[in-house]
């Protein structure tokens, strides 16, 4: 091959690469001016006035079908979301009243409870939930970690989470560690 041809590949690739780059940057300029007026919009409105939109929603839909425990379920959780803790406990609390026995709904509780400064409620709707699902393990998890941190009972934080890990034994924190690190890091400060 000639060193004249090799120049002319070379240049035919960097024409075929800035071609590319310009009909892709068109494009993009092409949809940013004629995006249409309801996307914008939905990009700029607050991801908080979404969701105060969504629980206005549901606050309606309970208000017209207030026998409804999935609408009451589904309030309680965007209250969640919201950290409204006063509030998505009385939606969870309306939800268990017309459908009890919703193991997954009852740690919801507990976790709102806890945040809400009441450590003992959240100890209760934990037992709840385990009793509904002796398996239940984020129950179990979290009901150490108030037992540990809010009740001050590393003791106990220890017994309900030696039982989680009986069934199972491979729970790990948040963090990424197993539990039994934490578990045994207790045991080692309570010894001295």
């Amino acid at each position: 091959m000639s060193e004249k041809t090799c120049v002319a590949k070379s240049t035919l690739y960097i024409a075929v690469a800035v071609s590319l780059l310009a009909g892709f940057l068109a494009g993009v300029v092409y949809t940013i001016y004629n995006a249409p007026a309801k996307v914008e919009q939905a990009q700029t409105q607050a991801p908080g006035s979404r969701q105060a939109a969504r629980i206005t929603q549901l606050e309606k839909l309970t208000k017209q079908h207030p026998d409804d425990a999935e609408s009451w379920t589904n309030l309680g959780h965007a209250y969640f979301d919201a950290n409204q803790c006063t509030q998505a406990i009385t939606a969870y609390n309306k939800s268990l009243d017309i459908r009890p026995g919703n193991a997954d709904l009852l740690t919801d509780l507990g976790v709102m409870y806890r945040r809400n400064h009441q450590p003992q409620k959240a100890i209760e709707a934990f037992n709840r939930a385990i009793k509904e699902n002796p398996q239940h393990e984020q129950a179990r998890f979290n009901k150490g970690v108030i037992l540990l941190n809010d009740l001050h009972d590393p003791a106990g934080a220890v017994r309900v989470w030696e039982g989680l890990l009986q069934l199972n034994p491979q729970v790990r924190l948040p963090s990424g560690p197993p539990l039994t690190e934490l578990i045994q890091k207790i045991k080692k400060q309570q010894k001295k």
